[in-house]
């Protein structure tokens, strides 16, 4: 029996299930931090998919998962997430500069740059 995509894989603060995910980029324009992009997909119908690029700056807000039409993305529950012994990220400056840099690049992923 496979696992629950709504089940934290490990030690993961964000994760996405892509067979819910249609590519919208709605999850990327809200991440405050940076944590999120899309990268080109040839297989996808809008021709990219999400992309998880810094887990590690992943603050908790949940603004992804609220937003997602698809209930294609979770973030770990605080509390539980504690449990297991991590944490969230506090938002830095240097996320949102990161974040500023993927809605300038129509929110594709930084290492997208330039890539058609």
């Amino acid at each position: 029996m496979a696992a629950s995509p709504m089940v934290n894989p490990g030690d993961q603060p964000v994760w996405v299930n892509t067979d819910n995910c249609k590519a919208c980029d709605i999850c990327v324009s809200v991440c405050p931090s940076g944590v999120l992009g899309m990268k080109y997909e040839s297989t996808s119908t809008l021709g990219a998919m999400i992309s998880i690029d810094h887990p590690e700056a992943c603050i908790g807000c949940n603004e992804c998962e609220l937003t997602c039409p698809d209930f294609a993305i979770y973030v770990a529950d605080k509390q539980e997430f504690k449990a297991a012994g991590f944490s969230f990220a506090k938002l830095t400056d240097e996320a949102k500069e990161r974040q500023a840099a993927i809605v300038a690049n129509n929110y594709m992923s930084l290492s997208e740059q330039g890539v058609k």
